[in-house]
Parts: structure tokens; sequence; C-alpha cells
């Protein structure tokens, strides 16, 4: 299982959100750039990059973060505010190693489709989830989607890779939601990501065990930013895990 550090950003800061609420938000480093290189310098293959502020305008506005990112050689994917082509395109044109579609893939299936022919194997979807049903909009609009069958839905458009994340889970530091992420990877044939929630080395091996349905990454954030764990021995948990 790879294992993926979050880097968030909002205001030119890198911060971590408690259930996606911007009210409750943790400032973690001054400079998103150097934070995203102490995580590849300690041993990650890719880092998670939100871009908040576009998440909840509906638009890209880290594309200077992005090319700095790239200029270091630091490997990156990145999710919010991506609305339409031209974003999608600005953000392989910065670097992206992956780019993720969460608001415009529920709105726009179809979108997803274009996408995932013009880059193939790096377009992934978003599914945030709040007690089950998809979210949008920086998680600010909760709908009567069911997570699971959307999830088979993005399969259908041709997205690579679902990255699922459970809105209650998040920032709270009290274990992922494992059940909901075996039912979505149980649900589709592409490889899951994992996310929200990771508290503790003992939650990476709990996700590991999925495996074999295809969670075959898991998205860490405030466990890093607290000091509950380091990356390396995420990373070696993860390894361990797969042996």
């Amino acid at each position: 299982m790879r294992i993926i550090p979050a880097v968030d950003i909002r205001g030119g800061l890198c911060v971590n959100l408690v259930q996606g609420d911007y009210g409750q938000e943790t400032v973690f480093s001054q400079d998103p750039v150097a934070q995203a290189r102490l995580w590849y310098k300690q041993g990650a293959e890719l880092v998670h990059i939100v871009d908040l502020d576009g998440a909840k305008a509906g638009y890209l506005c880290i594309d200077g973060y992005l090319r700095q990112l790239t200029k270091e050689g630091i490997p990156y994917e990145v999710g919010g505010g991506i609305r339409d082509m031209t974003a999608l395109e600005s953000t392989f044109c910065a670097g992206a190693t992956r780019a993720i579609l969460g608001t415009i893939a529920y709105r726009d299936p179809a979108f997803v489709q274009r996408a995932a022919k013009l880059y193939r194997g790096r377009v992934a979807v978003g599914i945030d989830a709040r007690d089950g049903w998809v979210a949008l909009n920086g998680w600010f609009d909760v709908t009567e989607t069911d997570a699971v069958a959307f999830a088979r839905e993005m399969e259908a458009a041709g997205a690579a890779r679902i990255i699922y994340t459970d809105i209650m889970s998040d920032g709270m530091m009290k274990g992922p939601n494992i059940e909901a992420t075996r039912r979505v990877a149980e649900a589709v044939s592409i490889p899951v990501t994992a996310s929200g929630g990771i508290s503790s080395l003992e939650n990476i091996r709990q996700l590991a065990a999925l495996q074999p349905l295809g969670v075959d990454e898991a998205i860490v954030g405030r466990a890093l930013y607290l000091g509950a764990f380091t990356l390396p021995e995420a990373l070696e948990t993860a390894r361990a895990a797969a042996v």
C-alpha cells in the first residue's frame, strides 16, 4: 500500500480542516511547497495536494504552487477547483501526475469520459461522502446520491481511480471508516485510495488488509502533522503489511 501525505492549501498556507469545516482550521505550515518537499524527502512517492480555495470558489487557485512543486521534482496529485477542461489542462501543464475530479464529475459525467480519454490513467474521481451520500462544492452540499452507486458510475465513465473520503472521519483522529471504504472497493474494479480519519499505524494495517479488494493507497494528513506517527513509520508499516 502506498502512503500519500496530504498538503491542503488555503490562503497560501498549509492547513487542515476537521470534517471539511472551514471554521475548524489548523495552520501547520506557512509554506506549502516546503511542507511537500519535506514529505518527499522523507520517502513519499506522491503528495496529495488539495486546493481548498479552489474547491470553494469553483476554479483552480494554486497554479503557482503546482509549478514550483514540479520545478523541484516533487510528484503530486491535485484536487479542488478543477471544474472545466481549461483547469484540467492547466493542472497537467503545471506538472501534476494525477488530477482529481470532484464536483464536476457529479455535475457532468460526460466530462469525466472526455478527460479520461484525453489523459488516460491520470484522471481520478474523488468521492467525498457524508453518511454514505455524495457531498459537493468543498463538502458544503450533500446530495441524495449513494456513494457506492456513484463509484460504479464513475468507473463506467472511465475514471482510473476512486479516491474515497469519509467526511465524518476526516480530521477527527478516530480512525477511518473501514466498512464504507470496503463497500466502495467491492463495488468497482479500479483501484481505490482511502482517505479520512487515519490516526494510527494500526489504521494503516487495517486498510492494508483491503488491498486484495483494490485499496492500494491511503492518504494521511492530520496524524502526520500532529505527530501520531512519522511518515517513515507509516511507509514501513505499509510495506510490512504487504508481505
